[in-house]
């Protein structure tokens, strides 16, 4: 038997967060271990799966609907679909592939086109931190593409001990707070740009 929580959440904010990125990079494990609180290593490419918990961030409660997309090319037909939908993205690529990273430019560019906006609720996630000897793409080139695109960047690792898989979740709650009330204007909320020390 199917069927969201009973009415009492209806009065609690929902944050519909998207976790996109190329297939591989991790966003399955990223979201299993934010939800189950376990490492999975064997997943299966996912079409889209969706996941729906409480949450207090910041001692606020919430109900946080997480959307799991498939990056696999042949799915891209439904991005724009999730990307409507979408109140906050996880930008998510993994430290140990070039591709996904520079891909995430794609993801980035689309988001603003299918929104209509100049800027967006969006985080730039840094996965799989924990393979130090296979890593390609460096924090500075991570931190250097936040500042670029002007959103915050983030670290994680999925693998027990998990590395800001919690904090990731939080942060997209807290961006998306942030631009509050400016959801229907198209200006850019930059007042607050990533704190960043070069």
């Amino acid at each position: 038997m199917t069927g969201r929580p009973s009415s009492h959440n209806e009065s609690l904010p929902i944050y519909k967060l998207v976790v996109v990125g190329d297939g591989g990079v991790g966003k399955s494990a990223l979201t299993i271990q934010f939800f189950q609180k376990m490492f999975v290593t064997d997943y299966d490419p996912t079409i889209e799966d969706s996941y729906i918990q409480h949450t207090e961030v910041d001692g606020v409660l919430c109900v946080l609907d997480v959307l799991d997309t498939a990056g696999q090319e042949e799915f891209s037909a439904m991005r724009e679909q999730y990307m409507r939908k979408g109140d906050g993205f996880l930008l998510v690529y993994s430290v140990t592939d070039n591709q996904s990273f520079e891909n995430i430019m794609h993801f980035y560019i689309q988001i603003l086109r299918v929104k209509d906006r100049d800027s967006y609720p969006m985080l730039l996630v840094a996965n799989k931190v924990d393979l130090v000897h296979l890593r390609k793409v460096t924090e500075e080139q991570g931190r250097e593409l936040s500042r670029k695109l002007n959103i915050p960047y983030i670290e994680t690792s999925a693998k027990d001990p998990p590395l800001a898989v919690d904090e990731c979740f939080h942060q997209i709650v807290r961006i998306i707070r942030s631009h509050g009330n400016d959801h229907n204007n198209s200006t850019k909320s930059s007042s607050k740009k990533s704190c960043i020390i070069a």
